[in-house]
């Protein structure tokens, strides 16, 4: 049986440094069980379509590249995470940063300051449990869910999908637990459903005896875009990778797939081609500075944090 996502929403207009809230159904959290760029380096597709929830901007009549901040927190602020994000990202039509919380001694300018200018925040995966401690010594968990009702897009894969959602299944002391995350989005969230199998089994149990709500189990490559509390579009970068929603009904499970769209099937899909990878001549010509750009510096991109 299959649970259809609504209709997608019009692409949000991040407050890009602003204090007003967007109405609810602006407000964007893209989930990923597993793929990206640490674990599917040659492929794309769902690096792209993140970038490409980023809503259009222009400065002075040019279109301006949308910023996206990766944190790598769950990594414990690993320099290989942080390197393959900058080889994903540096260039493309965006403006990559990353943000070390483990050198945040380094980091030039107050942390409110660095997130509310973003569009994008990019969350990598690692331990769930240590992601949270992490944010909330130093509020960066309070400043993204702010982000959020601003309109910045969420992003994450593994914990750094889970985190968003009421709770999840960790493996940060080992054998799989279930473990509570912000609250953000009603229900729970699994990932990684065909790649850590060990975890599925406990995710059940947890939903038939109450310990974690209803929600959906994500496999690897697969990913779902929530606007507000509203499933609204479910992504993969490889056939095969899908998702099911599960609810726990009178002490039993009841089970409905989520069948995701396979990015990159027909052209102007997120991913193959369409959105903000155009062949408009101004961008191409911010892309060839973009690039110019880059062989200055370190594939690193402007180190927020350290790295």
């Amino acid at each position: 049986m299959s649970e259809g996502p609504q209709a997608p929403p019009k692409v949000h207009t991040p407050a890009c440094g602003g204090t007003a809230e967007v109405p609810l159904a602006q407000r964007l959290i893209f989930a990923m069980g597993g793929g990206g760029f640490t674990m599917e380096p040659s492929n794309p597709l769902l690096d792209d379509f993140v970038l490409s929830l980023a809503a259009p901007h222009t400065a002075h009549g040019t279109p301006r590249e949308p910023r996206i901040l990766f944190l790598p927190t769950a990594s414990g602020d690993t320099t290989a995470q942080i390197e393959a994000f900058h080889a994903r990202y540096g260039e493309r039509f965006c403006r990559p940063e990353h943000l070390s919380l483990f050198r945040l001694h380094e980091l030039r300018r107050p942390l409110d300051e660095v997130v509310f200018e973003q569009d994008i925040v990019y969350v990598g995966g690692g331990s769930m449990r240590n992601l949270l401690a992490i944010w909330h010594a130093h509020g960066l968990d309070q400043l993204l869910i702010e982000a959020w009702r601003r309109g910045i897009v969420l992003a994450g894969i593994s914990a750094g999908a889970m985190c968003w959602f009421q709770g999840g299944i960790t493996r940060s002391s080992g054998s799989p637990e279930p473990m509570a995350g912000l609250g953000v989005l009603s229900g729970s969230l699994t990932v990684h459903a065909d790649g850590e199998p060990e975890r599925l089994p406990v995710w059940l149990a947890a939903v038939r005896e109450g310990k974690l709500p209803g929600g959906w189990a994500v496999d690897d490559g697969a990913g779902l875009l929530f606007a507000g509390e509203a499933l609204t579009r479910a992504v993969s970068s490889r056939p095969g990778a899908g998702a099911q929603r599960v609810d726990q009904v009178a002490g039993e499970l009841v089970r409905h797939r989520v069948a995701p769209e396979l990015l990159g099937a027909e052209a102007g899909r997120p991913g193959s081609g369409g959105g903000l990878h155009t062949d408009d001549d101004d961008i191409r010509e911010l892309r060839r500075v973009h690039r110019l750009r880059n062989t200055l510096t370190t594939r690193r991109g402007r180190r927020l944090g350290g790295g």
